[in-house]
């Protein structure tokens, strides 16, 4: 089943059993089953067909989550094996006392180990190949690619496909040389073809392994995307320029030993007079030096001035490799491996632009290869690089843009400095408030039921609101998506005394003041909301046509009799008087419930606090007016 939530091509249910032909094992397994029960036993293969038939897989998606799970583990598997093959060429080492080439024999064994445990995990994917669903590429002329399901169709897909080179990365050519060619050459003159096959082996090998590895890293699998985010695309782009800093320098220490090896060889030629000195330059695992000590000509080999020369700066002609030579003897793998890493890294960034070749033509290619794989690296990585870091840099861009167009529009009108610092002010806490993003049209993409779902959540604040707790959802969710976000700067007013009360403003960030006409103030903070008498105002002022359809608001407008100014930038949602209309016109038989009328009259903290007002007033003109009859003296009558 597929378990991708973006998949365009897998039908909506994946019935591998409904749809795909019943395979020939399946037939095997139905009929050898049934002459088991019969007792007919004539065929051992059929009798273990069917029992391996249960644990042999169906066809899979290659969008389910398992099949997702592995891939990952692939990846991650094929990333430690390209770092694991380059670490065959230092487990030689030159001894300088003695003269030859070496062989770390306990490091040997760890590295097969892992490198058979990586080949396994590799022969296992291959298995998977045969089992795994691919997109017809004819299918995808003419829409999104059809899933072919077929286990025939699969098997010569893949047999056609990727198997040969897949069989080749699999064969465990190292292995095999190390543990049944070596150990039967290791004391003999063969034992340098055997360690130059060996290198061979692992650099003919290992070519077509980054062909088939690099696009898994480079995350073009067949099956979907294995990185999506893009600090792991960063990631990976970073681990492919060590890759191939990794990769040149173990060259450079392999093929520096080799022509050490070469210096050894030339010495024992060039009228050296030792009989056995091609096999004295091979060492073994280390263990051969108590048999040459037996040998007469030994001394004359660790003697011999040309093999000393060796090691000398001027005594061969190494060119790029002349650190590698000293590089060699040392014992300890970890100072080798580090040290031909930061080779590698110094000379992909500067392009060999510091080595001088000699004349051997295989170190004049070596060295163009290393200007063109940091040619390339530059093209492709640090390019990819560079536009990932530039698209965490693109909104400050955009702000920088718009803070241009923004001066260049001040400068034509011609505003005065006040209100240019006012208009700086405004955009610098509207990108602050909306980091450049537009709401607005990102809401306009999604579901509507997700709309919905966003609004509700991002405007809770609405339920403070006492009005709002008496309507209905649909009400509600109306008056939510009509609410524009709004920035206003410190100072700004918002509500002008004796101005017309156009919106309500509900306030996300930031404080205001209400000042009433007796200079009484009301702070409002995270949560409040101001000119919430509009709402109560065309509710009550409002009026329901014959048909009952729709609602008449009249001409004239309430005015304010308070004063709402910004104490600090406020970010706001902004409710207009327009679309407050448009509400009322749309849920008129809503609005005119019993339930909602009460609010009106009973909860309105506006009219509440006009009632009040009004009291006050009364009851003060009735204190003073029985106050003044009771201080009055009765007229005597003559």
């Amino acid at each position: 089943m597929c378990d991708d939530p973006y998949c365009t091509m897998c039908p909506t249910y994946y019935d591998v059993k409904g749809r795909q032909k019943q395979s020939r094992t399946s037939e095997i397994f139905d009929t050898t089953l049934q002459n088991m029960f019969y007792g007919d036993a004539r065929s051992f293969a059929k009798r273990m067909g069917s029992f391996l038939q249960p644990y042999i897989p169906g066809v899979m998606n290659p969008h389910a989550k398992v099949v997702q799970r592995w891939n990952k583990f692939f990846v991650i598997s094929c990333l430690f094996a390209v770092f694991l093959d380059p670490l065959f060429f230092f487990l030689l080492s030159v001894q300088k006392d003695n003269k030859c080439i070496v062989l770390n024999w306990p490091m040997t064994t760890t590295i097969v180990a892992l490198r058979s445990m990586t080949d396994f995990i590799y022969f296992l994917h291959m298995l998977l190949q045969f089992r795994l669903a691919y997109v017809a590429p004819e299918s995808r002329v003419m829409g999104a690619g059809e899933l072919v399901d077929d286990p025939k169709k699969i098997a010569r897909h893949y047999l056609f496909g990727y198997f040969i080179l897949d069989f080749f990365d699999v064969l465990p050519l190292p292995q095999i040389i190390i543990l049944f060619v070596l150990p039967v050459s290791i004391r003999g003159a063969g034992a340098n073809y055997a360690k130059n096959l060996l290198r061979a082996a692992i650099l003919v090998q290992y070519v077509p392994r980054l062909y088939r590895f690099v696009p898994l890293l480079a995350g073009q699998s067949p099956s979907g995307l294995i990185f999506e985010s893009a600090w792991a695309n960063f990631i990976i782009n970073l681990l492919m320029f060590v890759l191939a800093s990794h990769v040149v320098g173990s060259c450079w220490y392999l093929f520096g030993l080799q022509r050490v090896n070469q210096c050894f060889r030339d010495a024992c030629h060039h009228g050296s007079g030792i009989l056995r000195c091609m096999e004295f330059i091979d060492c073994g695992h280390g263990d051969n030096i108590e048999e040459f000590k037996n040998d007469p000509t030994w001394n004359q080999w660790l003697n011999n001035s040309n093999a000393t020369a060796c090691f000398d700066q001027n005594g061969f002609a190494y060119g790029i490799y002349q650190n590698a030579v000293a590089l060699t003897t040392e014992q300890n793998l970890v100072t080798r491996y580090v040290y031909s890493l930061f080779w590698g890294f110094q000379q992909i960034s500067t392009l060999a632009g510091n080595q001088v070749p000699s004349y051997f033509v295989w170190e004049v290619l070596f060295t163009m290869a290393i200007i063109g794989v940091g040619l390339l690296l530059f093209a492709l990585l640090i390019g990819n690089m560079q536009n990932f870091l530039q698209s965490l840099g693109r909104r400050r861009l955009e702000m920088s843009l718009r803070r241009r167009d923004v001066e260049q529009w001040m400068s034509h009108r011609r505003l005065p400095e006040g209100l240019r610092r006012q208009v700086r002010e405004a955009e610098r806490f509207n990108w602050a408030a909306t980091r450049g993003v537009n709401e607005e049209m990102l809401m306009e993409n999604l579901p509507e039921d997700l709309q919905r779902d966003i609004r509700r959540h991002l405007f809770k604040f609405v339920k403070k609101v006492r009005i709002f707790q008496v309507l209905d959802e649909p009400i509600v969710d109306a008056i939510c998506e009509r609410l524009r976000t709004k920035i206003y700067i410190k100072e700004s007013k918002i509500i002008y005394r004796g101005g017309l009360i156009d919106k309500m403003v509900f306030i996300i960030r930031g404080k205001m003041e209400s000042v009433g006409e007796d200079l009484t103030v009301l702070p409002l903070s995270e949560g409040d909301v101001c000119g919430e008498e509009l709402l109560t105002w065309c509710l009550e002022h409002s009026s329901v046509n014959k048909d009952g359809k729709r609602i008449r608001i009249p001409g004239h407008r309430l005015l304010s009799n308070r004063l709402v100014r910004c104490l600090t930038n406020v970010e706001a949602f902004v409710l207009r008087a327009a679309d407050l209309e448009e509400v009322t016109s749309l849920f008129a038989r809503f609005l005119r419930s019993p339930r909602v009328q009460g609010a009106i009259r009973y909860e309105s903290p506006y009219w509440r606090g006009l009632a009040a007002r009004r009291i006050q007033v009364a009851w003060r003109y009735r204190k003073k007016r029985l106050s003044r009859d009771s201080l009055s003296p009765t007229q005597p009558s003559f």
